[in-house]
C-alpha cells in the first residue's frame, strides 16, 4: 500500500527529468510512505509563463491567504480561489518518523495506516460489541509475546490458536473502506496519506460544496479513532518492508548508507521501522504517540480553493475546536550529528552497482537553505545539469544520475547525496572519480551567469507549477508553516533564489563538500 509521493518532503524544489522507474521507487519509499493510490484532481489557475511577471502574480496569491487559529491552538491556512467549484484540504500533522522512541520506529507510519480505519461510528458494524473482542485481541498479544519470550512452545500454540479465532470474530463487526467510500459517494478524490521523517500529512479533495462534510469527516477521525486491523495491518507493512527494502539490493544499500551518515540520529532510521520494532509494536504504543502528538498545537490544516475564509473559520470552531487543546508537547531538539571523518559502507548483493555519496547539510533554519537546492540543481536538475551531461551522456559511465537534497528530512541536518547507476562495464571508482571532478570544480569555478539564470529560471517553473494547483499550494503552505514557522516564508524564498550569487554558492559549496562531512554507499555485484 505505501507508495512514493512524487514531491519531496522539502517544501521548494526544482524541476528535474523524470527518475528511473527502478530507483524511483525504492529511494522514495525509504523516504515519504504513503497510503492508497493517487491521482488526485484539483483545479488549476493560469500563472505567468516567464520571470518578468512571476511576482505579481506571487503577490496576488500571497493576498487571497487567511490564517487563523483555534481556541484550543489549531492552525488553519485559507487561500481563496474561485476558478472552479472544488476545493482541497491537507491536514499536517507536525510530527514524523524523527519523533518515534528507540525501539518504536514505524510507529508514525503504522499509525498514518490506522487513521483511514474508522471510528466509533464509522466502519463498525457495532462498536459496542467490537471493542471488547479489540481488547481481547491485545490481551493474546502480549500473552502471545511473554510466552516466546520464555519459549513456552504449548502454550504458543493455545494461545495462537485463540488469537486467530478472536481476530476473525474482531473482522465481522468491520465495514471495510467506510470512510473511503463516503468520500467518493460525495464526489471527493485522492484520499491519500504521507509520512515521512518530520510530518505525517492527509489529504484529498471535494467539490466546493461539501466543505462541511470534509469538516465532519475529517475532525471525527481525530476525534474518536479507533485503531481497529491493527494485527491486519501489521502484516500489511511488513510485506512493505520485505518488498522495498529485505527483497531490494537498493533498498538496503540505502537503509545502511543512512545508518552510516547519520548515526546516533533520527534520521539514520527507516521511516517505515525496522522489522522487530514492527512485529513489537502493540497497539497501546500507536495510542500512546497518538495522545502525545495529535494534539491542537501540532496540527496544521491548510484549505485552498472555492472558499469563503469567514465561512471555513465558522465551520472550523464548530468541528475541531471539540479538540481538548490537551498537553502542549512540544517536537523534542535533536542535536546536530557528529561527523570528523569520512565513512563508507558497501553491501555486496545480486543486483547491478550502485554508488551513493552523501555530504552532511544544515536544516531548513539554515540562511542557506535556498543556495543548497540551487547547488542540487546544478549537479542534477535537468538532461543540461553538470552531472548528467558528465556521467551520462560524455562519459557514458552510468546509465543514471540524480540528486537527494535534504534527504530524508528537513527539520534537523541532513543530506545532500548524489546517487549513480553504474553503466555496464564500468565501475563505482569511474563513477566517484569523475563525481569529484564535478564537486572540485563547484567549489574552485564561480557558476557561469548563464548557468545560474537557467537554474532560477527552473526554479521559478517548478514553483508555479506548484502555485498553480489547489493540492500543490496547501502542500507548500503547510510545509512552510510548520518548519518555519509561517507560510510567508515560501514567497521570501522565492525572493532569495533570484537574489542568490556564484559567489554565494561557491562559498557553500566551499563550506558543504569536506572529507568529514562526507559519507559513501557502495552496492557491489555478487560473483555469480
Amino acid at each position: 500500500m505505501p507508495s512514493f509521493q512524487l514531491m519531496r518532503s522539502h517544501p521548494h524544489s526544482f524541476s528535474r527529468r523524470p527518475w528511473q522507474q527502478t530507483i524511483l521507487l525504492v529511494f522514495t519509499a525509504l523516504w515519504l510512505w504513503c497510503i492508497a493510490p493517487q491521482g488526485m484532481a484539483f483545479a488549476r489557475e493560469t500563472a505567468p509563463q516567464n520571470g518578468s511577471s512571476i511576482q505579481p502574480y506571487i503577490d496576488r496569491v500571497a493576498d487571497r491567504v487567511t490564517k487563523f487559529t483555534l481556541d484550543n491552538g489549531m492552525r488553519f491556512v485559507v487561500l481563496e480561489r474561485h476558478q472552479a467549484p472544488v476545493v482541497s484540504f491537507m491536514t499536517y500533522v507536525d510530527v514524523g518518523a524523527a519523533q518515534e522512541e528507540e525501539g518504536k520506529t514505524g510507529a508514525a507510519h503504522f499509525l498514518e495506516h490506522l487513521a483511514f480505519k474508522g471510528t466509533t461510528r464509522i466502519g463498525t458494524k457495532d462498536y459496542s460489541a467490537e471493542q471488547p473482542v479489540l481488547d481481547r485481541l491485545d490481551q493474546l498479544f502480549d500473552q502471545l509475546q511473554a510466552a516466546r519470550a520464555s519459549g513456552q512452545t504449548e502454550q504458543i500454540a493455545q494461545l495462537q490458536q485463540e488469537f486467530d479465532s478472536v481476530r476473525a470474530e474482531a473482522a465481522q463487526y468491520v465495514k471495510q473502506n467506510e470512510m473511503g467510500q463516503i468520500v467518493e459517494q460525495a464526489g471527493g478524490v485522492g484520499l491519500n496519506a504521507t509520512t515521512s521523517a518530520d510530518a505525517t500529512r492527509y489529504f484529498y479533495s471535494f467539490p466546493s460544496n461539501k466543505l462541511e462534510l470534509w469538516m465532519s469527516l475529517e475532525s471525527e477521525r481525530f476525534l474518536e479513532p479507533v485503531f481497529r486491523e491493527f494485527y491486519e495491518e501489521k502484516d500489511v507493512i511488513l510485506e512493505e518492508r520485505r518488498m522495498r527494502t529485505d527483497n531490494s539490493p537498493t533498498g538496503r544499500i540505502v537503509e545502511a548508507f543512512l545508518e552510516t551518515a547519520l548515526a546516533d540520529h533520527p534520521y539514520g532510521r527507516p521511516i517505515i521501522g525496522y522489522e522487530t520494532d514492527i512485529r513489537n509494536l502493540r497497539r497501546q504504543d500507536i495510542r500512546d504517540f497518538f495522545n502525545r502528538y495529535y494534539t491542537p498545537h501540532h496540527i496544521i490544516t491548510v484549505v485552498v480553493g472555492d472558499v469563503n475564509p469567514r465561512q471555513v473559520k465558522r465551520l472550523a470552531a464548530t468541528y475541531f475546536g471539540r479538540y481538548s487543546p490537551g498537553t502542549e508537547v512540544p517536537v523534542p531538539p535533536v542535536p546536530a550529528p557528529i561527523q570528523t571523518a569520512p565513512r563508507s559502507v558497501t553491501l555486496t548483493l545480486p543486483a547491478e552497482p550502485l554508488y551513493l555519496e552523501g555530504y552532511q547539510r544544515p536544516g531548513i533554519s539554515s540562511p542557506d537553505r535556498n543556495i543548497y537546492d540551487i547547488i542540487a540543481a546544478i549537479l542534477v536538475g535537468g538532461r543540461t545539469s553538470r552531472l548528467y551531461q558528465a556521467l551520462v551522456e560524455q562519459q557514458q559511465i552510468a546509465l543514471d544520475v540524480d540528486v537527494l537534497n535534504g534527504f530524508p528530512g528537513d527539520r534537523y541536518d541532513n543530506l545532500l547525496a548524489v546517487y549513480a547507476l553504474t553503466a555496464p562495464g564500468h565501475t563505482v571508482e569511474e563513477i566517484a572519480a569523475a563525481l569529484n571532478v564535478e564537486i572540485e570544480r563547484l567549489k574552485t569555478e564561480p557558476v557561469s551567469a548563464a548557468e545560474l539564470e537557467r537554474i532560477k529560471t527552473q526554479s521559478r517553473a517548478s514553483v508555479l507549477q506548484n502555485l498553480s494547483s489547489n493540492q500543490g499550494m496547501a502542500s507548500l503552505l503547510a510545509s512552510y508553516e510548520a518548519l518555519t514557522g509561517d507560510w510567508r516564508n515560501l514567497f521570501e524564498d522565492l525572493k532569495a533564489v533570484d537574489a542568490a550569487t556564484p559567489a554565494d554558492i561557491q562559498r557553500v559549496a566551499q563550506a558543504l563538500f569536506q572529507p568529514d562531512k562526507k559519507t559513501v554507499g557502495t552496492l557491489l555485484p555478487s560473483k555469480p
